[in-house]
């Protein structure tokens, strides 16, 4: 009998899965969901991604048994995975969502359409989010991200066994992080993956911590229980994003049938959240539309700004936590422990990394990326290049590290919660150690220094540079090379792929000049 192969990348759930509907509705399906070893190599991976998925695989497992199902997870490569699957027992179709990755997925899922092609089985994808494969310019985009989180959720029909086909395996066991070459690290604190882990976050939030969700997602002190902390579980797929969207709108609705007050504000809070996960997709459909942002400037005029000024120091005191901003390595110390930072401090983490310690976006990025639970490709990269300055067509964003504690720890309970070096240190001196008199170090029991031992509960180190003069020479020098009469002419193009249309007035070209589009080509 044929059957279908329904391949779970990064969307561990049943409901709402549009491969897994689509392939039922064909016949048989097998559940196959691959380890592969290529990827887990690339330097954006780390233990704390592969402990969250094996969480989500345990609890996909266990509802497909209880459908009388099997979720098969195998390690290898795609292709010789689905070349043995293939030789122990053909396959007419494989069904999967897109994904839109980095560029080790982008090569995999290249070398798993040729695959199909020559085995003569159909590749049927789907859409994971509102992001459109090969899009051809960004006018319609809002709509099409509209048309897609308002389309209703899939919806299982009643699974038994007859609807799975028999395993050709025997269970095989899953590597632990060292045989993937992983750093064995993961944060004590990070959220715990699985579907019902993101259900609970989800009812949490709509039913209590959206009255937070305006005024508290700056400070790093109110944003971990004032944000969605959806992000993960958006990111491997757990929940959908539609049904995220679907079960947000009613919401708002009733809080606003509420009249005012704290209902209206929180009706204004979730609003806001909804504008974010339009701006989640937007991100992403940029590296969709141009995979090359991973690893190049998206204005090329902006190539060799930083890159020759590559400064190690700098960089490992930024990812150590000893920058000497205390603002700054209190949100490493943070990471380090839950694999999360709010949105404002980690732009604030690239900023200060961009500008001051003038340090070129990639290896940050990849540093930030094995840090980030969520990690989500192509937020993360767009991001990366926005807060750098590199994409040509945002305006500079600074974040002043001092000022950032100032405005959002004024009392310093954020810094102390995570320095214990500087936990006596005074108000007044807190967010500028450097400057404290010697008999104050004295006193509080911490000693400033350029030569501050790692980790030693009195010492504290001097900033590598002036932040305030290495800010003002960074600024100059990325706007001296944004004046360029070649930058400045190649910036109309940029817009035109990449940015958003809201707010602006669509202006429509004729047909005969589509915009280049650089992405997966399946067919």
């Amino acid at each position: 009998m044929s059957y279908g192969v329904v391949w779970f990348k990064r969307d561990l759930r049943l409901h709402d899965h549009a491969a897994l509907n689509q392939a039922l509705a064909t016949g048989p399906v097998l559940c196959l969901y691959l380890i592969e070893p290529s990827l887990w190599a690339q330097p954006d991976a780390s233990a704390q991604h592969y402990a969250f998925i094996k969480e989500s695989l345990r609890e996909l497992a266990g509802e497909l048994k209880q459908c009388g199902g099997r979720l098969h997870v195998r390690t290898g490569e795609a292709v010789a995975v689905l070349d043995e699957l293939f030789a122990l027992a053909p396959f007419v179709s494989l069904h999967a969502h897109e994904e839109t990755g980095n560029a080790a997925s982008y090569t995999r899922d290249r070398a798993v359409a040729c695959w199909c092609r020559q085995h003569q089985v159909r590749w049927q994808e789907s859409a994971q989010f509102g992001v459109v494969r090969r899009l051809r310019n960004r006018d319609q985009w809002l709509s099409h991200w509209e048309t897609h989180v308002r389309a209703p959720c899939h919806v299982l029909p009643g699974l038994q066994a007859a609807h799975f086909q028999p395993s050709p395996w025997r269970a095989q066991a899953l590597p632990d992080v060292q045989a993937l070459g992983l750093d064995a690290w993961v944060p004590p604190q990070r959220q715990i993956g699985g579907r019902s882990q993101g259900e609970a976050v989800l009812e949490d939030f709509l039913l209590d911590r959206c009255r937070n969700y305006r005024g508290g997602i700056s400070s790093p002190l109110s944003a971990p229980t004032a944000c969605s902390r959806l992000s993960a579980h958006l990111a491997y797929g757990t929940l959908s994003l539609r049904e995220v969207v679907q079960a947000t709108r009613p919401h708002i609705a009733h809080l606003k049938a509420q009249g005012k007050g704290q209902s209206a504000y929180a009706a204004q809070g979730l609003t806001a959240f909804l504008s974010r996960l339009h701006w989640h997709c937007h991100f992403i459909q940029k590296l969709e539309s141009e995979p090359e942002l991973e690893w190049r400037n998206v204005h090329r005029g902006y190539d060799d700004l930083r890159e020759p000024d590559w400064n190690s120091a700098h960089f490992d005191a930024l990812g150590q936590g000893r920058t000497g901003w205390p603002m700054v390595d209190a949100c490493v110390a943070m990471l380090r422990e839950t694999g999360w930072l709010n949105f404002r401090m980690r732009a604030m983490l690239v900023s200060v990394a961009a500008y001051p310690l003038w340090l070129h976006w990639r290896e940050v990025g990849l540093w930030l990326a094995r840090e980030f639970l969520d990690y989500e490709p192509g937020i993360h990269w767009s991001q990366l290049q926005m807060q750098s300055g590199t994409t040509g067509i945002n305006s500079t964003r600074v974040y002043n590290p001092v000022k950032q504690a100032q405005d959002h720890d004024p009392h310093g309970v954020f810094v102390r919660r995570w320095l214990p070096a500087l936990r006596r240190v005074p108000d007044t001196w807190l967010f500028e150690p450097w400057r404290m008199p010697e008999s104050v170090q004295l006193a509080c029991g911490v000693r400033v220094s350029v030569d501050a031992p790692a980790g030693a509960p009195d010492a504290w180190p001097l900033p590598r540079v002036d932040l305030a003069g290495a800010t003002r020479e960074a600024k100059t020098r990325l706007h001296a090379r944004r004046a360029q009469p070649e930058v400045r002419a190649a910036k109309a193009a940029i817009v035109e792929k990449h940015a958003s249309r809201q707010g602006r007035t669509v202006r429509r070209k004729p047909a005969t000049a589509p915009s280049a589009q650089l992405s997966l080509d399946l067919s």
